[in-house]
């Protein structure tokens, strides 16, 4: 039993031995956290915003038809320049059997009208040439008769119209779909065969093709409302393209959208930017882009590194930690001004000559844990 208890003895003095070692080992090991400091210092701050968009024609023209019917020959493609005036397609009228009955239908009661106001005309003249009748009741019916005579031209006209699209010997057929402006083709979006509604006060028509001027060019985007406040008319902008690596071209914001529109719980606004082109870039149109932008700019503001600037855990204060020792600290709650998320200024809480602890974040938070394993 005394062997025993010997033995016992001796492996818990072996055992306190070694953790005692074990301890004294870690605690010399951690070498004593020696903490940098940085001061305020003098720099511009710029708040910049990237914005998300696509480059459009300023100006896009859609042609349509002034007359329904069917696409008889196209005779320009995508991407062809065309000058106002130029043919572009052309369309086979396909009349309405119903129109082009009614049009029937008034030509032959014109007929009938002349044909009776004729036979009035010639009775009404031989009774005038004899001095039967006055000069005035001779006018009156040679009025009737002329009227007679242009009703049936109408009424020729427009069955003519109906069947063919326009009357023989004009020089701008309806059945001619020709360019309004100069640019470029953007889009044909029919082709030869398709059926075409004309433009008119109650439809607004198949769009034959799309024209642009490719050398005036837009950014168009949307920011959001918490920005769109510090927005000018003015303001130049750096438009990076997504299908060209490495080039920006300038832009000028033009328009800032008075309303908003609200976009997956976000009220966005429309802005555009009108784009100084080069001769060594080709920007088509519907190209992706970001349009980078300064909101705010000051000069020769006091300011720290926003790595610095730590936040209270509940009221989300922000604060930093002042050198008022050899590596002693107190906390100061500061006022923070404009940031480019680099820099930050520096309103009220620091003067120039102190000191601010630049704080490691990873043996702070082990010092945490620490205290939270202990309590």
């Amino acid at each position: 039993m005394k062997k025993i208890t010997k033995y016992i003895l001796i492996a818990a003095l072996v055992f306190g031995v070694l953790f005692s070692a074990a301890y004294f080992a870690k605690t010399n090991s951690k070498a004593a956290i020696t903490y940098k400091t940085e001061k305020l210092f003098s720099t511009a701050i710029e708040k910049e915003t990237v914005v998300t968009g696509k480059i459009i024609p300023e100006d896009e023209v859609e042609v349509k038809p002034q007359i329904g019917g069917i696409i008889d020959r196209i005779f320009v493609e995508e991407g062809d320049k065309v000058n106002s005036g130029d043919l572009i397609a052309r369309i086979k009228v396909v009349p309405n059997e119903q129109n082009l009955n009614s049009a029937r239908g008034r030509v032959k009661k014109a007929q009938i009208t002349l044909n009776t106001q004729q036979k009035e005309y010639n009775r009404n003249k031989e009774l005038y040439n004899k001095g039967i009748i006055s000069n005035v009741e001779f006018t009156s019916v040679e009025l009737q008769y002329n009227q007679a005579m242009q009703d049936l031209l109408n009424a020729e006209s427009d069955l003519k119209i109906i069947k063919e699209g326009s009357i023989g010997g004009s020089n701008a057929a309806n059945t001619d779909i020709r360019a309004t402006v100069s640019g470029t083709v953007l889009e044909i979006p029919v082709k030869e065969g398709d059926q075409v509604i004309e433009s008119n006060s109650f439809n607004a028509g198949t769009t034959i093709a799309a024209i642009a001027d490719l050398g005036k060019m837009i950014f168009e985007g949307k920011v959001d409302e918490a920005e769109v406040a510090s927005l000018r008319v003015g303001t130049p902008l750096k438009v990076s393209l997504g299908a060209i690596e490495d080039q920006e071209l300038d832009a000028k914001l033009t328009f800032i959208a008075p309303k908003g529109t609200e976009e997956q719980g976000a009220v966005q606004f429309k802005i555009e930017a009108d784009m100084v082109l080069n001769d060594s870039i080709f920007v088509r149109a519907g190209y992706s882009a970001n349009a980078s932008l300064v909101l705010d700019r000051k000069e020769n503001v006091l300011a720290l590194r926003e790595a610095l600037i730590q936040f209270d855990r509940k009221t989300q204060d922000p604060y930093v930690e002042i050198m008022t020792g050899d590596q002693k600290f107190e906390r100061r709650e500061v006022k923070l001004g404009i940031s480019d998320g680099e820099n930050v200024e520096i309103i009220e809480g620091v003067s120039e000559d102190e000191e601010v602890k630049v704080w490691n974040r990873t043996e702070e938070r082990d010092d945490d844990e620490n205290t939270e394993n202990d309590e």
